[in-house]
């Protein structure tokens, strides 16, 4: 196990898999899969190859059987009867995770670059008291960063539940940076979810980048 799928493997209880895949060393896409980046740029197509061999590698991790995972119409990944995950693509490697529908009803998985979030941006990300939470602490940015990419992973998973595309606005993350844990609560009903509804998660910071990974149990 690298060092990388390791640390995304701590964010998730045992009976989650997880796994790391290099970009441009995936091998070649199941049937099924391959039309969903038939016309990308060789890049895209390289990340997606890499998600999906991740992906399968989680299921295996996770005691399952590997199976394609073609692209849905609203392009979200089509998984394996039974079985949930979450993919996310880093600069030069996938990550992804992946766990039994009896005990997981969500996953969601994020990766972005440890680097200060751009400050034009700021305010499309995080609300007021996100804004002051960050402001009390070393290097803000960085930490408007993390909430960034924990409002990514929260939302992919609660994905699955609402099918519903919303804004940033929408959730408001808490941060315990002693315990590395996230709290990502809902500021107004999206349905199934109330208003005020959380969901938990927990973050690493390791090589560069910045990883968050939320669960759902399963109802």
């Amino acid at each position: 196990m690298s060092d990388l799928q390791r640390e995304v493997a701590g964010l998730f209880p045992d009976f989650v898999g997880a796994a790391a895949v290099a970009i441009g060393a995936a091998p070649a896409l199941w049937p099924g899969e391959a039309d969903a980046v038939a016309r990308a740029v060789p890049h895209r197509q390289q990340e997606f190859a890499a998600g999906r061999a991740a992906a399968r590698a989680a299921m295996v991790a996770a005691g399952l059987s590997a199976g394609a995972i073609p692209v849905a119409e609203d392009r979200s990944p089509v998984w394996p009867q039974g079985v949930t995950g979450s993919i996310t693509h880093a600069r030069d490697v996938a990550l992804a995770v992946a766990a039994p529908l009896t005990l997981v009803s969500g996953l969601g998985l994020d990766v972005e670059p440890d680097l200060p979030l751009p400050d034009d941006v700021l305010s499309d990300i995080c609300d007021d008291e996100e804004c002051s939470w960050i402001a009390s602490q070393r290097e803000p940015l960085r930490w408007a960063r993390l909430i960034f990419v924990a409002k990514e992973a929260a939302f992919k998973c609660q994905y699955p539940a609402s099918r519903t595309i919303f804004g940033f606005e929408v959730m408001q993350v808490r941060v315990d940076p002693d315990a590395g844990s996230l709290v990502a609560g809902f500021k107004r009903e999206i349905a199934p979810f109330a208003n005020g509804a959380v969901l938990h998660g927990r973050y690493v910071r390791t090589g560069g980048a910045i990883i968050a990974g939320f669960i759902r149990a399963a109802e």
